[in-house]
């Protein structure tokens, strides 16, 4: 029922969010070059832990995800499913929770429904997961020491090789040889879920901020979101959008959940397909350079 009411609002809301883009674009820019999700050479997508919006946004706890929010673009109403975490990711991965409830550990390769990876192998796109702490590249284990695949959707699908999860050792130096669109999950520490906010915002900034430079002149993507709230905020979370393609210092304030980054993803690689909600979501528009 959430999800039916803040689509309802979303729609409405996108809806005359484009209408305004169609008469003014962004900057002088066209009404298409207003309204399309742009095509990056690379995006990047990394999830954090259990926080809701005003943790992060405004936090001086997080001064690096504030300062990506400052050069990038903002999304001040976006919301995830359901709690606990593990449906989010399935959701945000595949436009489902795929009938998962909870944080148990799953049967590897349980699904083949359509995802976000499936779709760009097939359309002969570039796909990777790097997962920090991950004991080896394709293991499906459950747990080892901060390493939770709880996180890690695209074990679940039986159409996304195993082998496409790679450890965070194995994160390009040359940002160039990164896949058209990759996932970075930060372990249990790293990803504020056992450790603090700071701990998380140190981590991004440290192991992904020269990505995020890179990106600024080089048609390049950084997605920073959430996977859920505290569970004190109607399940609001930080979203923030940074790079070239991303009109500095721009804001949303349109309703948007995991279904509407999973639609914007798969439009930003040119996939013709729509995984499970991603069908009947929308585009995250108003945020784009010209």
């Amino acid at each position: 029922m959430l999800r039916r009411a803040r689509t309802a609002m979303a729609s409405a809301t996108a809806f005359t969010a484009a209408a305004v883009g169609l008469w003014t674009g962004l900057g002088g820019a066209s009404a298409h070059a207003a309204s399309a999700v742009p095509t990056p050479d690379h995006v990047i997508v990394v999830v954090f832990e259990n926080h809701a919006y005003s943790q992060v946004i405004g936090s001086s706890s997080a001064p690096y995800i504030n300062s990506l929010a400052t050069g990038g673009a903002n999304l001040t109403q976006m919301y995830a499913e359901t709690h606990p975490s593990q449906p989010n990711y399935f959701a945000l991965f595949s436009g489902s929770t795929q009938g998962i409830t909870d944080d148990s550990c799953y049967t590897p390769g349980f699904s083949s429904a359509a995802n976000l990876a499936s779709e760009q192998l097939a359309a002969g796109r570039t796909w990777a997961s790097y997962n920090e702490t991950l004991p080896s590249q394709g293991s499906t284990t459950c747990s080892s020491g901060n390493y939770a695949r709880k996180h890690n959707p695209w074990f679940g699908f039986s159409n996304v090789p195993t082998s496409t999860a790679k450890t965070f050792a194995q994160f390009p130096t040359d940002y160039s040889t990164l896949p058209q669109l990759s996932f970075v999950v930060p372990n249990l520490c790293s990803d504020m879920h056992d450790c603090s906010v700071s701990t998380g915002d140190t981590w991004l900034k440290n192991n992904l901020g020269a990505y995020a430079t890179w990106a600024k002149t080089h048609n390049s993507l950084l997605v920073v979101t959430m996977d859920e709230d505290n569970r004190l905020a109607g399940n609001r979370i930080p979203t923030v959008l940074y790079g070239q393609p991303v009109a500095a210092g721009s804001s949303s304030s349109t309703t948007y959940d995991h279904y509407d980054l999973l639609r914007t993803l798969e439009d930003s690689q040119g996939l013709s397909a729509h995984a499970g909600n991603a069908a009947s979501s929308s585009d995250i528009t108003g945020i784009w350079a010209s």
